[in-house]
């Protein structure tokens, strides 16, 4: 599990993270693990420090690179579909972006994995995380789309972006019983999506319509 620095004072002070907490339990989440996980984890320091007062608004932010930390409701959506028959014991995420979603599902599972493309969020989140003391998270600058085979397979896969189509060499990944969750459309109609594996078959059920950055390949 992790160690992690307490900060925070003013308007990234307690309270403040108890008025989200609130918010986010009032708009529909329910799973008190994933509540105190959002209490807990400390999202002014996943932002830049001129947007640091707008922290624990519940709204997507901007982290540069045309990327963004999200909306704290869809992190913890996702985060409670992902937990909600179990706690996995091995999770890969697909787009670190500003790591704060790896940050939430450090403090629920055994270990996250973890795929950024994008050089700059790796290291930045490299540093975030090592000065935070997440000692249960491990980093790969990658195609998403490629996923991480050599340390799967996985009980999850969580992607923070959204394909068109499902991409078959992350289902590949998935342990028997694992699931993937997922946004997946175009521009247009996006929906989260659960597949998961049941025995030689992947099942999928369509959970409700979302709005995600497009996820693209290749490395930058």
């Amino acid at each position: 599990m992790t160690s992690q620095r307490s900060q925070g004072i003013g308007m990234t002070s307690q309270r403040t993270r108890e008025r989200l907490v609130r918010r986010l339990g009032d708009a529909g989440i329910r799973d008190v693990h994933v509540l105190n996980c959002i209490r807990q984890v400390p999202r002014h320091l996943f932002v830049d420090e001129a947007l640091a007062s707008r922290a624990y608004e519940d709204t997507a932010l901007p982290i540069g690179y045309g990327q963004t930390i999200s909306q704290p409701f869809v992190v913890a959506r996702m985060t409670e579909i992902l937990i909600r028959y179990g706690i996995p014991d091995r999770v890969l995420e697909v787009g670190t972006g500003s790591g704060y979603q790896a940050a939430i599902l450090a403090m629920l599972v055994n270990r996250v994995h973890t795929i950024e493309r994008i050089r700059a969020l790796y290291e930045q989140t490299r540093q975030r995380f090592r000065e935070l003391g997440y000692t249960n998270i491990r980093q790969r600058l990658g195609d998403g789309f490629e996923g991480w085979a050599a340390a799967g397979p996985y009980n999850a896969i969580i992607l923070t972006a959204a394909p068109t189509s499902l991409p078959e060499q992350l289902v590949e990944q998935l342990a028997p019983g694992g699931q993937l969750l997922a946004p997946v459309g175009d521009s247009d109609h996006q929906e989260l999506r659960i597949y998961a594996r049941e025995g030689d078959d992947i099942v999928m059920q369509s959970v409700e319509p979302v709005s995600f950055v497009p996820m693209r390949g290749g490395l930058e």
